[in-house]
Parts: C-alpha cells; structure tokens; sequence
C-alpha cells in the first residue's frame, strides 16, 4: 500500500473519530456512530486515491457528498431535518481532510 494510502486512511479516521464524537455525546446509535466513522475512513482512501484536477478542499466536499447521497436519501425519509447538521459536518469534515491528505501526501 503506498504512503499516500495510508496517510489517507489514518486522515479519514481521524475525520471519523471528530465527526463520531459529537455523536456519542448525543446518545446516537451505535449502528449510526460505525456507518459515519467507516464512511470518513473510505473518503480517506479515496481521495488519497483519485486525481481531480480541482482545488484539494473542493475535491474533498465533492467526494465526501458523493459517498454519503445513499445514505442521505435513507437519511432524508426518515428524518429529514437531520440532514442539516450532516450536510454542515459533511462540509466541514470533507473540506478538511481533502486538504489535510493533499498537504500531508505532497
């Protein structure tokens, strides 16, 4: 596995473990806590792994709103109004760690 790889893996866990915090503090459900932490995990790997010729910070938003539109549809039938506070850490978090993995793997 090459460096970039598991500098995006270990960035998309730290991603998880922020983005999971919160989570716990509001008594979520486990299986909601492992479904968000293992999602950042795989945005890591990914965008350590593609080459978009866009801004690191643009790529990471894009990439991680991708990953997590199945799940938000799920999401949305439910509870929609939770897609709020999802959208805004999806912002947030994606836009970090696409930055992060770029600056870190150059």
């Amino acid at each position: 596995m090459s460096k970039r790889k598991i500098i995006g893996i270990a960035f998309g866990t730290i991603a998880g473990i922020l983005d999971v915090i919160p989570m716990i503090l509001q008594k979520l459900s486990w299986d909601a806590n492992i479904s968000a932490f293992s999602m950042w995990v795989v945005v890591g790997l990914i965008l350590s792994s593609i080459d978009f010729k866009l801004p690191s910070i643009l790529k990471g938003i894009i990439v991680s709103f991708l990953i997590l539109l199945p799940v938000a549809i799920l999401i949305a039938w439910k509870e929609p109004i939770s897609l709020l506070p999802i959208s805004i850490m999806t912002l947030i978090i994606g836009g970090g760690l696409g930055f992060s993995i770029n600056k870190i793997a150059k």
